[in-house]
């Protein structure tokens, strides 16, 4: 359980959020305790150019839309910020400087879990850090030793942005697969036609 001065970072691309990714951040702040979250919007990776990436701040502002006026919700562009390519130890030592009375958890899939000891320093974020683990299906479940690992037990969302990017392109109406004013936009933008 987190106290108020834990927050819990979700880091993503979010191309584009969508309700499933606001679905488990809402069943962490109501249903795990979680006083605070960070939506962690992962930069365009300079090295892999992709036509259907919007731009960092075309994303960051999708989530701000998204998360409204939710109080246990908050965006960051922390990461655009951060020497390239960024790997989440730099970005939690980062985040310890600047927030010193601060203790940060990490949201991952259950699929990211199977592939942690592959992380750059992963120990010292193990040792360091709460993992809050969402299990996706057919995901197994890797054991850490002397580690803080919770699977939380939300709702399974197979949803993801590239059925949603897939689907407009395809001119179907996903309207009820996103927050109102995140489709809203989109359909003003003209964003994957």
């Amino acid at each position: 359980m987190l106290n108020n001065q834990e927050i819990l970072l979700y880091f993503g691309s979010f191309n584009p959020v969508h309700i499933g990714h606001m679905a488990i951040a809402n069943y962490l702040t109501e249903f795990c305790n979680i006083h605070e979250l960070w939506f962690v919007i992962t930069p365009q990776n300079p090295v892999k150019k992709s036509a259907s990436l919007l731009n960092d701040r075309d994303r960051q502002y999708l989530v701000q839309l998204a998360i409204d006026d939710y109080p246990k919700f908050k965006v960051s562009d922390i990461e655009f910020y951060l020497p390239k390519p960024n790997y989440t130890i730099n970005t939690l030592t980062y985040l310890k400087e600047k927030y010193p009375t601060k203790k940060f958890s990490l949201l991952i899939g259950g699929d990211n879990l199977e592939t942690f000891h592959k992380w750059k320093n992963y120990r010292k974020i193990l040792d360091n850090h709460k993992i809050y683990v969402y299990k996706r299906p057919n995901s197994k479940i890797k054991k850490f030793d002397n580690a803080d690992i919770e699977i939380i037990k939300a709702p399974q969302m197979e949803i993801s942005s590239t059925f949603i990017r897939n689907a407009i392109r395809e001119n179907r109406d996903v309207r009820y697969f996103l927050p109102t004013k995140v489709y809203d936009y989109i359909q003003k933008m003209g964003w994957w036609k």
